[in-house]
């Protein structure tokens, strides 16, 4: 049983900006803080995400372990004008976690889209809900990040 979430958002800053960002591990750990750590295993996170497959260690609040979670990079091609970046991910728990951002020019500014398409057999509702939340709090932290010019991740 799969189930989808789907949030979208209104980022202060053009497509170029939010794109380049984007593609950065420093945004991921800034985005996710403090709901969600990853912890990169073997040599870590590239600077900046490389096709392929990358795992991390997942912990709720810094503290509380979550397993580990393949983050699999791949650069689709988007409907015109949109930009496409996709994590099709996994983990011993979570058999599929298919996030697409989409990122798209909007009124001067960015559209940013998160779709997730989630399968955890029965934990799917649970993992949904958690979904939500997560969505949510990430766009807050990359609004933030936007209005401020991202300055957060050049300290």
């Amino acid at each position: 049983m799969t189930r989808t979430v789907e949030l979208t958002t209104y980022l202060p800053t053009d497509p170029d900006t939010a794109w380049e960002h984007l593609q950065t591990s420093a945004l991921l750990h800034h985005i996710t803080n403090p709901l969600v750590k990853f912890v990169p295993r073997g040599d870590g996170f590239p600077k900046r995400w490389t096709d392929g497959e990358h795992r991390a260690w997942m912990f709720l609040f810094g503290l509380i372990p979550l397993l580990w979670q393949a983050i699999v990079i791949s650069r689709p091609e988007g409907p015109e004008g949109v930009r496409v970046l996709r994590d099709n991910g996994y983990s011993p728990v979570i058999r599929r976690w298919d996030h697409w951002i989409e990122i798209a020019p909007e009124d001067g500014g960015t559209r940013y889209t998160d779709r997730v398409h989630i399968d955890a057999g029965l934990l799917t509702l649970p993992v949904t809900l958690f979904a939500k939340a997560f969505y949510a709090h990430r766009q807050e932290r990359w609004r933030v990040l936007a209005e401020t010019g991202f300055r957060a991740l050049d300290s």
